[in-house]
């Protein structure tokens, strides 16, 4: 089976040092646990999202293994714990986050543990669409029957709509 993993680090390693390496730890770890990268994306820097205020190392990588979905959840749980616990609220600073984003089975969900494939936002998030774009860009998302490069072409106009959007008027400005 394929399956497209989202990397994220946005906290030093003492042994691996900065996100970018922690990243390229990661993916050789993935390779020695029989989850094969056959191939991965380059590296991006990408604002955070939520309390934390570091910028984060994000890629990609299409990986083939044998491993049911909840299996390779718990592979990927015991990776990120391997690079150190994460602490603290939801979307704040971690060494090392690893999510599925799509496999080839199409949908998939389970509540134990909880699990859902496609990854419920990642049409929203960029810096997972980007970088699966490069080396994944004619994958489906099974739910909307959209490929990854058009998933990416759509998030992006979104933000730039939103980014012109006009201001509300003051309604407390006089006009003559």
């Amino acid at each position: 089976m394929l399956y497209l993993i989202a990397l994220g680090s946005n906290q030093r390693h003492q042994r691996f040092g900065g996100p970018r390496n922690v990243i390229a730890a990661a993916l050789r770890r993935l390779a020695e646990q029989d989850l094969s990268p056959i191939e991965t994306s380059r590296i991006i820097t990408s604002r955070p999202i939520g309390p934390s205020q570091r910028s984060y190392a994000n890629s990609v990588a299409v990986v083939a293994t044998t491993q049911p979905p909840p299996v390779l959840l718990s592979s990927l749980k015991r990776i990120e714990a391997e690079f150190g616990h994460r602490r603290g609220q939801a979307w704040s600073r971690r060494v090392l986050d690893l999510d599925i984003i799509l496999w080839s089975g199409g949908v998939f969900s389970t509540t134990i543990p909880a699990l859902t494939i496609p990854h419920p936002l990642m049409r929203e998030r960029r810096f997972v669409l980007g970088p699966a774009k490069e080396i994944a860009g004619d994958w489906r998302d099974p739910l909307s029957g959209l490929t990854i490069t058009q998933l990416d072409a759509r998030n992006r106009r979104q933000k730039k709509r939103l980014e012109k959007a006009p201001k509300p008027l003051d309604r407390t400005t006089k006009r003559h």
